[in-house]
C-alpha cells in the first residue's frame, strides 16, 4: 500500500537500528522518501532497505545537522511532509550518582538535540505544511527512580511540544506526540553500561548506599514485558498519514497503567510505585 506517501520525503533521526530503523522501513513500504539520520556510517543496514536514504545527522553536533539540511536539499527536496525526532538516549542511576558530563549528555541529545535538529529544518517544513512529530516516554508524565535524568529529558521535550503545537499552527504545521512503552531496543543494553562505567568512578561507598535498592529494581523490572518496536513504527505511520492526526499517540499495553497513576495524588502514587518496583521493603542502608 503505496498511496498515502506519494514520494513525499521524511526524516526520522535516530535511525541507524531498533525502532527508528523499523519507522524508516515503514514509512517507505507506504510511499514515502525517507531519509533516514544516523550518527555514524550508515552500514548495510539502513542501506539495504528500500527507498531509504541514509543521511549522516548527529543531533548533538550543530554542524553535523546544518549538513543534513544541505544533503537533503542537494538530493532534490524542497520540502518535508514530516520529521520525526526520535534519536534518543537513556542515562541511568541514582542521580547521586549521575556524574554531571552524563547528565548533560542526557540533555545534549534528548533536548537541545531536537530543538537544533527541528531549528534547521523549519524551512523545509513550512515550504510543505509537514507534520512534527516528536517520541517521549512515559517517564514524560510519570517519572521513574533511578531513571530521573531521562525522566527530565522527556518532561522537557513534551514541554517542547505543546510550545510548538501552538507557535507553528500558524503555517498549518502538526505537532504529535509519539509516546510509546517499554520496547525491546538495544538501547537498554547501552544504557546499563553507561550507568556501569559511570558508577565506577563514584566512591565506592556511596555507591553501596543504593545496592539494595538497585538489586530490588533489577529483580522488579526483569519480570516486566518489553513490548516490539512495531508499536512506536505503526503510531509514527498514523500521525504522519491520517488526515487529522492526534495530538498524542500513546502506544503499548502498558501505557494505560502510566495514565492512570499519574493522575493519583503524589504521595499515593509514590507509594504504588515503591511497591510496584520492589522499593517498599528495603531497608535504608547507612553510609560508612
Amino acid at each position: 500500500m503505496t498511496e498515502p506517501g506519494r514520494g513525499r520525503a521524511v526524516l526520522v533521526t535516530g535511525a541507524s537500528r531498533g525502532a527508528g530503523l523499523r519507522t524508516c522501513r515503514k514509512l517507505a513500504e507506504r510511499g514515502f522518501r525517507v531519509y533516514a539520520g544516523v550518527r555514524g556510517e550508515p552500514g548495510a543496514v539502513v542501506a539495504e532497505v528500500p527507498g531509504v536514504r541514509a543521511v549522516r545527522l548527529d543531533v548533538a553536533d550543530a554542524a553535523s545537522v546544518e549538513a543534513a539540511v544541505d544533503a537533503v536539499r542537494a538530493d532534490g527536496v524542497g520540502s518535508l511532509h514530516g520529521l520525526v525526532n526520535n534519536a534518543g538516549i537513556i542515562v541511568q542511576g541514582p542521580l547521586e550518582l549521575v556524574p554531571d558530563e552524563e547528565l548533560h549528555r542526557q540533555f545534549e541529545v534528548n533536548v537541545f538535540g531536537p530543538v537544533r535538529v527541528t531549528n534547521a529544518f523549519l524551512p523545509l517544513l513550512r515550504a510543505g505544511r509537514g507534520r512534527l512529530v516528536n517520541v517521549t516516554a512515559p517517564t514524560a508524565r510519570l517519572p521513574a527512580p533511578f531513571l530521573g535524568a531521562l525522566s527530565a529529558s522527556k518532561m522537557s521535550l513534551q514541554g517542547l511540544s505543546d510550545a510548538w503545537r501552538v507557535e507553528l499552527a500558524h503555517w498549518g504545521i502538526r505537532v504529535v506526540i509519539v509516546e510509546p512503552g517499554a520496547m525491546r531496543t538495544e538501547i537498554f543494553a547501552t544504557a546499563a553500561a553507561a550507568a556501569q562505567k559511570a558508577a565506577a568512578g563514584q566512591p565506592a561507598a556511596r555507591t553501596a548506599l543504593y545496592g539494595p535498592q538497585l538489586e530490588a529494581l533489577g529483580a522488579a523490572t526483569a519480570k516486566m514485558k518489553l513490548h516490539s518496536p512495531d508499536y512506536l513504527a505503526d503510531a509514527v505511520v498514523r500521525a504522519l498519514t491520517e488526515r487529522s492526526p492526534a495530538a498524542r499517540y500513546t502506544v503499548g499495553p502498558d501505557t494505560r497503567l502510566v495514565g492512570l497513576l499519574s493522575r493519583l495524588p503524589l504521595r499515593t502514587r509514590d507509594r504504588l510505585v515503591l511497591r510496584v518496583l520492589g522499593l517498599a521493603k528495603v531497608p535504608p542502608a547507612i553510609e560508612t
